[in-house]
């Protein structure tokens, strides 16, 4: 029976499970290829997927990782793999490529991952998708703006700042948004599969208010260009597409409406009979963007004078300074790689016997003690929503 499963099975998926579950348990491939009798270059090769394993490898390698066979040869989500999607839309040099693989790899493995965790759960994320916005020979800023205004509404916003843009484009719209560690050029990745719906990659390693304003850029991506897959890096073009210039633009609207930002700009006018630099830290950190993103998004609207972000860039301000002076909190960071929905769809698959324990670790992509951890934690958290809800008479 495990020969026919074997005989089927994707490989490259295969290969790897292996190497997450090996590396897990703190083993080398060369430590692996002892295990199973062969030299590291076949290990390679198997946890490449470029060769097929026998099922007493498969054994022996399992009991050495800890695992059971079940956990490598289960049924998964069948997914084009997304690597060959923006290798087919970019023509990047060998060491860009190198470069960001392992995030595409990554993201296709947790978009998988949690296509696999609903259909164990019997809970698939809805998609509250919008026909694709035609943008066809549009303006830029009035297409950008159009958008944000529309998709607003049909969210439910107004025009008053968006505290939880990832829960909300996750819960709301039905995303699947992950903050994974890039090269530090890379701002996001997007892609499209029927399957798995709307995908998208943050760099973690950015300051929040870039990471949300890199999260709106990917949602217009969705929103207009919704089956072409998209690596926004620095320095990428040397003429910038239409498509890139209105994802470019969209943020501001989307998190800066004019509506709600001339009010506010007025409000404090007409309280100060001024607006100084002080007012650009606060209004900032109203709307969770960075101040030169205010700033420019001011100066366009005529509101402040050209010039103003150069020339507080030159005074030598440090923002980070001046917000703490001011007794401005920093934006509240979301640095999970997967999202709380994502994670507690994991927990009540493990709590209910649906996965293992070493699955659960996989699926949040950690150790088997880090996971205990989380595990501990998504259930505290758990239970005070729980007692929360029944408090209100909501259970």
């Amino acid at each position: 029976m495990t020969n026919n499963i074997l005989d089927n099975i994707d490989l490259r998926t295969l290969g790897e499970l292996l190497q997450q579950a090996r590396k897990k348990c703190g083993m080398t491939q060369s430590d692996a290829a002892k295990v199973i009798d062969v030299a590291r270059t076949t290990m390679v090769a198997i946890e490449k997927g470029e060769r097929r394993l026998k099922a007493t490898e498969l054994i022996k390698l399992a009991r050495a990782y800890g695992r059971s066979v079940s956990e490598f040869v289960r049924p998964r989500p069948v997914v084009q793999p997304f690597e060959m999607q923006f290798r087919a839309a970019y023509q990047r040099r060998e060491g860009e490529e190198a470069q960001i693989e392992p995030t595409i790899r990554l993201l296709e493995e947790f978009c998988r991952n949690y296509l696999e965790l609903e259909e164990i759960m019997d809970a698939p994320l809805p998609q509250n998708y919008p026909p694709e916005y035609e943008v066809t020979n549009m303006p830029i800023k009035a297409a950008a703006e159009s958008i944000a205004i529309a998709e607003r509404q049909r969210l439910g916003l107004g025009d008053s700042p968006i505290s939880r843009l990832r829960d909300i484009l996750e819960q709301d719209v039905g995303l699947r948004i992950f903050y994974l560690e890039m090269p530090q050029k890379y701002s996001g990745v997007y892609s499209y599969d029927e399957k798995l719906g709307g995908c998208i990659a943050i760099n973690a390693n950015h300051p929040e208010e870039r990471r949300r304003w890199s999260l709106a850029h990917e949602y217009l991506h969705f929103l207009a260009h919704r089956r072409k897959p998209v690596l926004d890096f620095e320095g990428q073009y040397q003429r910038i597409p239409e498509s890139e210039r209105l994802a470019d633009t969209f943020p501001k609207y989307f998190l800066m409406p004019t509506s709600s930002l001339l009010k506010r700009f007025n409000d404090i006018y007409r309280s100060h009979g001024k607006f100084t630099p002080t007012h650009l830290f606060t209004l900032a950190h109203y709307y969770g963007v960075s101040v030169e993103a205010l700033v420019y998004r001011l100066e366009e609207m005529e509101l402040v004078p050209s010039g103003t972000w150069e020339r507080l860039r030159d005074r030598g301000i440090k923002v980070r300074k001046v917000q703490q002076e001011l007794g401005l909190e920093e934006i509240p960071q979301r640095t999970d790689i997967t999202t709380r929905h994502y994670q507690l769809l994991a927990i009540e698959a493990l709590d209910r016997g649906l996965i293992t324990e070493g699955r659960f670790a996989d699926f949040l992509l950690v150790d088997r003690l880090e996971a205990r951890r989380i595990a501990e934690k998504l259930r505290e958290h758990s239970s005070g929503m729980m007692e929360e809800a029944s408090d209100f008479n909501l259970i």
